[in-house]
């Protein structure tokens, strides 16, 4: 894998309020677009308060949102030093910190969010929350669609008092990081659910997990991260920030980066939009497109198939030769999910922009989830992609609406739905899928490679007590 780049520039407050009214650019690319972003390919030096600012923009990637691409973790020597024993003075109040709390630093510090420089503060709060895009103070404007902050309760707002600074620790008191120049505004939070999610009605996952017993006050700053964020849990190495992305691409030579996301393991049906997108790509004209397979990685609800089964399901569909290794890097988005649908998308997307990606496949209902008391879809299946051409800051993104996939019972495979022979197809669905592995039942042949279904099996079959039982027929098509 590639190795951390050096650290990029910091501005010192990169996003500024709307106080003017400006016209904004709503491009319409829905439809494949043919444009191409060659890049600046120039290099720029600012200075950061002894964070290393040296950036090389390739002449191939498209630029970070805001021209620079955030880093926010001290190098190592002795300002590092300085700054963890200071963070250990007993006159910094701490905040502990939850595992989305975490998952949240370990994003803002790579530079997932750029130009974001740490927890927002009330002004970027406002904007996300009720223009899902932010100003710079050059007057640009960036997507950001989703809040990143941080809450804290009464008691922890009145021990932090008049501090400027607090210090960030995990579960075992281990310091994190140092939130400077802090700002701390009230936690609204029945206002952010809906704006965020279009609903207030309870079971929402990310809103039962992360909001509704959180603190009534949310926490700004300067956010300065003493180490990379480390899970020890095997996955490490797919853990590659924006940085090690580019480079990868760039060491790959890569003349376009297309991403695809997702949270479920990949069938054959996704391989066949993943490969088909290479092709048109070639076909016009890009000589060395690369894809990046990038599921998210952090917070998911309790039956969605954890990380680790679905990056092992991952590595079967690379062996297996159903993605091509060579013209793919897989890695872990480290995003928690908040199912928030054409909200969370636009954020999906913005994220990828920073790693070096200039087209975004979308599909049906992205970041979609069922209605948490009502017997139906809680968005639009078709609205994610249609926000995704009109978003503010994500114009130059190429937005790729997939064609629908589903089973070809004529010709036992994954294929393109076509209207005229509907009666060929049959569409399994993402819950249809986790059911069969349920049941330990096989699916149509064709459906997934034999060594990624395996894999789903033996996830689910772990759940089940230690008999088990063996692979039930194929599910006749």
């Amino acid at each position: 894998m590639a190795s951390m780049a050096a650290g990029f520039a910091r501005t010192r407050s990169p996003v500024a309020p709307f106080h003017r009214t400006q016209p904004i650019h709503f491009g319409a690319h829905l439809e494949f677009s043919v444009n191409r972003f060659p890049g600046v390919g120039t290099s720029r030096r600012c200075e950061g308060r002894g964070i290393r600012a040296a950036l090389r923009v390739q002449s191939n990637l498209i630029d970070p949102d805001g021209g620079s691409l955030m880093n926010l973790i001290e190098p190592d020597g002795p300002g590092w030093e300085t700054k963890r024993r200071e963070a250990l003075l007993s006159s910094i109040p701490q905040i502990k910190l939850s595992r989305i709390d975490l998952e949240w630093v370990h994003v803002l510090s790579e530079g997932w969010a750029s130009p974001l420089r740490g927890f927002m503060r009330e002004a970027e709060f406002l904007q996300t929350l009720h223009f899902n895009c932010l100003r710079l103070e050059d007057g640009t404007v960036v997507n950001m669609s989703v809040p990143i902050v941080l809450a804290i309760d009464d008691s922890q707002k009145q021990a932090i008092g008049e501090n400027s600074k607090v210090t960030l620790v995990d579960d075992n008191n281990k310091p994190v990081a140092i939130l400077s120049n802090v700002e701390i505004y009230k936690h609204n939070k029945e206002e952010r659910i809906a704006r965020t999610w279009g609903t207030t009605a309870k079971g929402l996952p990310y809103v039962e997990e992360a909001i509704t017993n959180a603190g009534n006050w949310l926490i700004g700053g300067d956010l300065e991260v003493f180490e990379q964020i480390k899970y020890n849990d095997g996955l490490d190495r797919y853990r590659l920030s924006p940085s090690e992305l580019r480079e990868e691409f760039t060491r790959r030579n890569a003349d376009a980066v297309f991403a695809f996301q997702l949270r479920n393991p990949v069938h054959n049906g996704h391989a066949l939009l993943m490969t088909d997108t290479r092709q048109r790509l070639l076909d016009m004209g890009y000589k060395n497109p690369i894809l990046l397979l990038h599921p998210l990685g952090g917070y998911t609800k309790a039956d969605d198939v954890p990380l680790w089964w679905r990056m092992k399901q991952h590595e079967k569909v690379l062996e297996e030769g159903v993605l091509n290794p060579d013209t793919t890097v897989v890695a872990i988005f480290p995003s928690p999910m908040l199912y928030a649908g054409p909200t969370e998308v636009q954020w999906h997307a913005k994220a990828r922009i920073n790693a070096g990606a200039n087209f975004y496949i979308v599909g049906r209902d992205p970041a979609g989830i069922s209605h948490p008391t009502e017997k139906r879809d809680l968005y639009d299946a078709e609205h994610g992609k249609k926000v995704l051409s009109m978003a503010p800051g994500l114009e130059k993104l190429n937005i790729i609406p997939f064609r629908v996939a589903a089973y070809d019972k004529k010709q036992m495979k994954m294929a393109f739905f076509d209207p005229s022979r509907s009666n060929d197809f049959i569409f399994i669905s993402g819950t249809k899928m986790r059911t069969l592995a349920k049941n330990l039942e096989s699916p149509p042949e064709g459906f997934m490679c034999h060594g990624g279904w395996n894999v789903l099996v033996e996830y689910y079959r772990s759940l089940l007590p230690s008999e088990g039982s063996g692979l039930r027929e194929s599910v006749p098509a």
